[in-house]
């Protein structure tokens, strides 16, 4: 006769069932797909896009700097498919451009880089205008400097000069780009141009606007320039939404946002007769060394020149969610391996849940730290929580599974393992209350380490507990009131903060002994 099953099995088997369903749950709610209309088809073109002609290993800081023509040449080409022109913004490396355009029957607003440096900002100034002149069925329009005003690198009174001085020189109408703001800051700027150029950035805004009020506040804004400046045109110069990155108050990166956005854009763009250019042609990943992980993302393309949905078809916050959910069982099936059978009805239970919740946020963590990581330095970092993760993790199964040797070691070490949780904590911490704008809320590398602390401490360090629990405690308010009630990834760091902050606590109570080295 077949053995009969043990009364632990059957728990354990629910709680299994019931992680398994969370997980996928997790994953397909991230990457379901949403239907939205279309902005652009074979037979319908976008107006116009920034390009910037830089491989996925390039930025305009390199040394020596090179573009490749053969890069440009197929990034026009695939651009030709969805729009009529394209934005550039310097015209150093770019001698190629009007041919390349010409080529594939784009037209070219045409960008000079205007910065601090007289000399430097001449050589542009000069190739701009001998670029135009020699181009004039390409060249649409010309562009004198782009956000130099928001930068401060020259004053309102020395651009209108350098706008007056290529003006002389071309046939084409001559502009300037800025933030919206520095138009008005700067009304000597006005009178100098054919036409304003100005962006609208809603995520970048000094108060972020949502989602759902993002073309609201883009309307609003171009209706009322339009009125005061007119007769002059106004070109929505830079538009666009970000699809990954971190939350600002309730504006938050995602591909269906950045897909909302653009798609609800144009659709009223092309009601009102605007004229717009769309930031931008491809993701950028140079751009995360100065804005965070949002600056690389603000492509209609990826970095590999991949469409991302933004445009036309179905689109998903995390396409490739499958991969994850896998490697999420993958984890949790090695956690109930560590476990073993389970001896007590409750941990037949906890076992496989706690299984599941480290599972999910070590996978969470990890996409996050492929997206975010930008150097050495920070793709050690997020490794090394993945490892404290996984030792947390295997300490957890094993104390409500089978206890052995390594349980043994793991537990004489449990102490620095919530002390390493309480250290990376209070820097994150510190460095979300400091210097928050460009950094991610890191939450899911933290709440198994909280979670498993909480409920089972371990005694630690004293001294360094109690300093990192100030740390990490003390910061929670700040925070929030930096990225206010509407941020829910900032929520959710508070949360986990104050778990973490309680774990501390809970394990300072602990009789203190002797930590193995």
């Amino acid at each position: 006769m077949p053995e009969k099953i043990s009364f632990p099995a059957l728990p354990y088997l629910f709680a299994s069932l019931l992680a398994v369903f969370a997980l996928f749950g997790l994953w397909y709610a991230i990457g379901q797909p949403v239907l939205l209309p279309d902005a652009a088809t074979p037979s319908h073109k976008l107006q116009c896009a920034s390009y910037s002609p830089f491989d996925k290993d390039q930025s305009p800081f390199d040394q020596p700097f090179i573009l490749r023509p053969e890069r440009m040449d197929a990034d026009l080409a695939l651009l030709a498919k969805r729009f009529e022109c394209v934005r550039t913004y310097s015209m150093t490396g770019l001698e190629e451009i009007p041919a390349l355009a010409r080529k594939h029957g784009l037209k070219l607003m045409l960008g000079a880089w205007v910065n601090g440096n007289p000399v430097d900002t001449q050589k542009e100034v000069d190739a701009l205008i001998a670029a135009a002149k020699a181009n004039p069925d390409v060249v649409t329009a010309v562009i004198v400097g782009n956000e130099t005003l928001l930068r401060k690198e020259v004053t309102g009174a020395r651009l209108a000069q350098l706008i007056g001085q290529v003006k002389a020189q071309v046939s084409q109408p001559v502009t300037y780009a800025d933030v919206w703001e520095f138009w008005l800051q700067h009304p000597e700027v006005a009178p100098a141009v054919d036409f304003l150029t100005i962006h609208l950035l809603p995520y970048w805004e000094d108060e972020p606007a949502g989602i759902d009020d993002a073309l609201g506040h883009v309307a609003q804004i171009r209706e009322e320039f339009g009125r005061k400046f007119a007769p002059k045109d106004i070109l929505i110069g830079e538009t666009g939404w970000p699809s990954e990155g971190r939350q600002r108050e309730t504006a938050v990166p995602s591909l269906v946002n950045q897909a909302k956005f653009i798609r609800g854009f144009v659709a009223m763009a092309e009601q009102h007769g605007w004229r717009y250019n769309l930031i931008e042609a491809f993701d950028q990943p140079w751009k995360r060394a100065s804005e965070g992980a949002v600056g690389g993302y603000w492509g209609l393309f990826d970095a590999d020149r991949q469409e991302k949905a933004v445009l036309a078809g179905p689109v998903s916050n995390l396409p490739n969610w499958p991969i994850w959910l896998g490697f999420s069982l993958a984890i949790f099936a090695a956690g109930l391996l560590v476990g073993g059978r389970p001896s007590s009805t409750r941990s037949a239970l906890l076992l496989p849940l706690l299984a599941g919740l480290g599972a999910g946020s070590i996978a969470l963590w990890c996409e996050l730290a492929w997206v975010t990581s930008r150097f050495v330095g920070e793709w050690l970092w997020a490794a090394a929580l993945v490892v404290l993760n996984l030792l947390v993790l295997a300490h957890a199964m094993l104390a409500l599974g089978r206890r052995g040797r390594a349980f043994a070691w793991l537990e004489a070490r449990g102490g620095w393992w919530i002390a390493a949780a309480g250290f990376a904590g209070a820097v994150m911490m510190l460095a979300l209350v400091f210097d928050a704008r460009y950094r991610s809320f890191p939450s899911a590398a933290l709440l198994l380490p909280a979670v498993v602390y909480l409920c089972r401490p371990v005694a630690g360090p004293r001294r360094e507990l109690t300093l990192l629990a100030a740390f990490v405690g003390l910061g929670i308010v700040p925070q929030l009131v930096e990225e206010t009630l509407g941020n829910q990834q900032a929520i959710g760091w508070a949360v986990v903060s104050l778990l973490l902050t309680l774990a501390l606590c809970r394990c300072l109570r602990q009789p203190p002994r002797a930590i193995a080295g």
